[in-house]
């Protein structure tokens, strides 16, 4: 209940600011502004501002259904105009003052993502460390000769100068840029090593929910501990929470990643072999077989092991937080690389060059909470309870993040005109792994500006 009434609040914002973009610019150029709605449906409440600007009367409207709204101008096209009020039709404008209206909502949806941003980095946010867990077996971390445990000192795209990182989200945001625009991505690593990813090998029409499989870095380095047990094979084998694995046959383990690739690996011939696991628990190493259990992993529809618990503690966070300026320009950075990756892989998709699984990628769907299970590391403090390995995390911790992304999505007008906007599922998951929304247009003309 609480994730709806957040979600109607955030987009009940996203839609007014949109909206009041294309009313202020449109009261400043002179147009009568007839009715200003947030929402669609029955009217819930509407009112008159006693004070107004002369030539202006307009109704403010809170509509039933939040799922978008638009603001109405005086237009000839629409019904008759008295001859005196001629001159405040929007039809009758310069192209200028009718070019600046349609754009005013947009461009206010990407100062919202500006400032959204900006307060989140001032406020500052604590974030995993750029630690490295174990790539994946056979991915483009695991063939750079990425082992596990590496802190991330700096990054950046091959050929340009590698910049500071100061989190695991920063490096992630690399990572995804640098996948879906077929960019090498070099990081300079603790002990003065480097390492560069080919991730120009991986074809845009990759680009999915297993994205980040084939990256072969998919969360931060944790501690292979084992968190709260359900009924399965760690029950059964005595597992309890707080043990930690050392060893899995003659496997030494090093982290909660590894761990956790060896129980999904654990299947051969249909059915999960046995495992000799080595664990600490309260002082003591005791020796435990474990038989996952066989299950079928929605995500890829292989057959792959699971034990019925917790895989991996929370990782060691840091505060990021920056100063005004730096803030500011951060902000600006953010929602600049958003709106035109998402530009980008939109017209990729139109064109055929990316598969529309982009849509899917990050999103916290129900294929990726199944690897809560054996599969992923916790991000909150405390509880040993695992969360998903993608960005649900920071959008959970931050709904501000995913907001923003809805504010970059408005920048997208087919025609850049009219109509009331709806929600689009797809577009949901797309654009901010969790709620972000689009919008279609639907042939109104162009004296009613939709958001």
């Amino acid at each position: 209940m609480l994730t709806i009434v957040a979600f109607v609040v955030a987009l009940g914002l996203l839609i007014a600011v949109h909206e009041y973009g294309h009313y202020r610019v449109a009261v400043a150029c002179g147009v009568k502004v007839l009715r200003f709605s947030v929402g669609f449906g029955r009217t819930l409440y509407s009112w008159k501002p006693r004070k107004q600007k002369p030539g202006q009367d307009t109704e403010f409207v809170i509509g039933a259904f939040p799922l978008g709204g638009y603001v109405k101008m005086l237009d000839e096209r629409e019904g008759p105009v008295p001859p005196e009020e001629r001159h405040l039709a929007f039809n009758t404008q310069p192209l200028k003052s009718r070019a600046a209206i349609v754009a005013a909502g947009p461009a206010a949806n990407l100062l919202l993502a500006i400032v959204l941003y900006a307060a989140v980095n001032w406020y500052g946010v604590e974030e995993p460390k750029p630690v490295l867990a174990s790539p994946v077996p056979g991915s483009v971390a695991d063939q750079a000769g990425l082992r596990g445990g590496e802190a991330v000192q700096k990054a950046g795209f091959e050929g340009e100068d590698l910049q500071p990182v100061r989190s695991f989200e920063e490096l992630r945001w690399l990572l995804t840029r640098g996948a879906l625009d077929g960019r090498d991505v070099r990081l300079q690593l603790d002990a003065g090593r480097e390492a560069l990813l080919a991730l120009g090998q991986i074809s845009s029409r990759e680009a999915d929910a297993q994205l980040f499989r084939r990256i072969g870095i998919v969360g931060p380095w944790t501690p292979p501990v084992i968190g709260d047990v359900m009924e399965g094979a760690a029950r059964r084998a005595g597992l309890v929470k707080g043990d930690l694995v050392v060893a899995v046959g003659s496997t030494q383990v090093v982290d909660g990643q590894q761990l956790r690739e060896i129980i999904r690996s654990s299947v051969q011939g249909g059915k999960a072999a046995a495992q000799a696991w080595q664990v600490q628990r309260t002082g003591r190493t005791l020796e435990i077989q474990v038989q996952p259990d066989t299950v079928q992993d929605p995500a890829t529809s292989t057959a792959i092991g699971r034990i019925g618990a917790f895989v991996g503690s929370p990782p060691e966070f840091t505060t990021v937080r920056y100063g005004p300026v730096e803030g500011l320009w951060k902000g600006v950075q953010r929602t600049w690389e958003v709106s035109l990756l998402t530009l980008r892989m939109m017209g990729r998709m139109v064109v055929g060059e990316a598969s529309l699984k982009v849509l899917s990628l990050g999103g916290c769907d129900r294929q990726e909470r199944l690897r809560r299970l054996d599969g992923a590391p916790a991000a909150g403090r405390g509880g040993g309870a695992a969360v998903d390995d993608d960005d649900c995390t920071l959008q959970r911790r931050h709904p501000s993040l995913w907001l923003t992304f809805c504010g970059c999505c408005l920048l997208i007008r087919p025609g850049g005109v009219a109509g009331p906007t709806l929600i689009h599922e797809k577009t949901i998951q797309a654009l901010s792994r969790a709620y972000s929304f689009g919008h279609g247009c639907h042939g109104l003309r162009g004296q009613r500006m939709g958001g």
